[in-house]
């Protein structure tokens, strides 16, 4: 009997917030704070309306990636940041447990509970990526990144990108783009984890461009990626 899918939003670049008893360490990284460096413009309020859309549990994190990067795994050169890594090891321990650990764990309890409830669990990193990084030009709107190596995850992000088109041709969804899906992640770590058959992990990535710009544009391609996604789903139930 096919399990049936329980959705799961996260994201992990929300905000670029800085808590008071570390602000001394971003002295002269304050314009950092406001870059994508900083956080995911646009990531939030996508996983809050992927969230409310399909009635699905939200863990969200709006302290800043450049404190500690909910996004990288322990021992990743990149977990903390040019402001935090040469911080005492004691500091760097106390960020870890106070903000990098419980949200971590808090979303592999969900869905472990979730696993063992009978469930298979989709889970939606939401994510946003720069429009131009080393000079170089980021040619698409959309990214999808999976693991080629899991079912569940090609055949969902195939007909996510399917729908997308069909639904909204303006806009150019690509998988694994900008990025690999395998690459060190939350998704990849919840991976060694959980078996295929029972654990989906996508990451969705947006081009801030649509955020900065705003307006009509940003709105259209929030509902486009929902909807197409809705779809996706209907047609990918184990």
């Amino acid at each position: 009997m096919a399990r049936p899918d329980h959705i799961l939003i996260t994201c992990e670049h929300g905000g670029n917030r800085i808590p008071a008893r570390y602000r001394a360490l971003f002295t002269g990284f304050e314009p950092l704070l406001q870059s994508h460096r900083g956080y995911d413009p646009g990531a939030l309020a996508l996983a809050r309306e992927l969230a409310g859309t399909l009635a699905a549990p939200l863990f969200v994190c709006t302290t800043s990636r450049l404190l500690i990067d909910l996004n990288r795994s322990i021992g990743h050169p990149f977990l903390y940041s040019e402001s935090t890594r040469n911080a005492p090891a004691s500091v760097r321990r106390e960020i870890l447990e106070k903000y990098f650990l419980p949200y971590r764990n808090k979303v592999e309890t969900h869905i472990a509970e979730a696993i063992a409830g009978g469930s298979r669990v989709i889970h939606l990193s939401s994510h946003s990526f720069t429009p131009v990084l080393d000079g170089k030009v980021r040619n698409a709107d959309v990214g999808l990144l999976y693991d080629p190596a899991r079912s569940g995850e090609v055949e969902l992000c195939r007909r996510w990108q399917t729908r997308l088109k069909a639904w909204a041709p303006e806009w150019k969804v690509r998988r694994n783009y900008p990025y690999t899906g395998r690459s060190d992640g939350f998704t990849a770590y919840l991976r060694r984890r959980f078996p295929a058959d029972v654990y989906v992990g996508i990451e969705l990535e947006i081009n801030h461009k649509h955020v900065l710009n705003g307006g009509p544009q940003w709105h259209a391609l929030r509902s486009d990626v929902i909807a197409s996604l809705r779809h996706a789903m209907a047609e990918c139930r184990p």
